[in-house]
């Protein structure tokens, strides 16, 4: 299987990197042909946009997504497939999922640490936004934690910072990914 990690300038691109190499994944730059496509996820809404454009991840993740090729996003990679991020004064995003990131207004904020997934397991979380969107099928304290429309799987947590349990959820996705061949 091969999975292209769409480096947009920022991020936890190297720990996303060998969690999937950690799997037996073989990485390629090709985010078109890959059997997955990764949006990871740390840094700022207008930055991450701009970076995805300067590179055409932007265009080839809505094409990914048009023809239903899986897609996976992780923490602002969930916020940017959404339409638009409240962060950096109301970013247009990829448009991938219905809905928006808003910033957490309750609670600790940044949202740092273990926290409970519906009855997953704690998985690490480092957030200040979160998606409001139809598309959510799982929650944390209250906060979407992962959404699902069409091919795109999105995680507000971070499964290669989430030891086991989240070495298992990554095992699930290229599961899912190699049974769609």
């Amino acid at each position: 299987m091969k999975v292209a990690v769409c480096d947009y300038g920022a991020g936890n691109m190297r720990s996303v990197r060998i969690a999937f190499a950690r799997l037996g994944v073989h990485e390629t730059d090709d985010v078109l042909a890959a059997d997955l496509a990764v949006l990871p996820g740390v840094g700022a809404a207008r930055s991450a946009m701009q970076g995805l454009r300067a590179r055409g991840h932007d265009v080839q993740l809505r094409e990914r997504h048009e023809r239903g090729a899986p897609i996976l996003g992780i923490c602002l990679g969930l916020q940017l497939a959404l339409e638009e991020s409240e962060e950096d004064g109301d970013v247009p995003c990829l448009g991938l999922v219905p809905g928006r990131a808003e910033r957490l207004r309750e609670g600790r904020v940044p949202r740092i640490g273990w926290a409970h997934v519906d009855d997953r397991g704690a998985f690490y979380f480092a957030h200040s936004y979160a998606a409001v969107t139809p598309s959510a099928t799982a929650w944390s304290e209250g906060i979407v934690a992962e959404v699902r429309h069409g091919s795109f799987l999105g995680c507000q947590f971070h499964p290669e910072k989430s030891g086991a349990l989240g070495a298992a959820y990554l095992e699930e996705v290229v599961a899912e990914c190699l049974s769609r061949v």
